[in-house]
């Protein structure tokens, strides 16, 4: 049998996440973007392990 508290509590839940996403007054304030300027994303590149440089 399910448990329909569980599944209204999850559901609830979720739709209450997802209302206060939408209400919120910065969702569609394009604003910030623009003054950020664009993000720089640096790769990392790491050491093959068990590979010697030096000795």
């Amino acid at each position: 049998m399910i448990d329909f508290f569980a599944l209204a509590l999850s559901h609830g839940l979720l739709a209450l996440a997802a209302l206060r996403i939408l209400l919120r007054g910065d969702l569609d304030d394009e604003s910030s973007a623009d003054r950020a300027g664009p993000e720089v994303i640096t790769p990392v590149v790491k050491d093959k392990p068990g590979l010697r440089t030096g000795a």
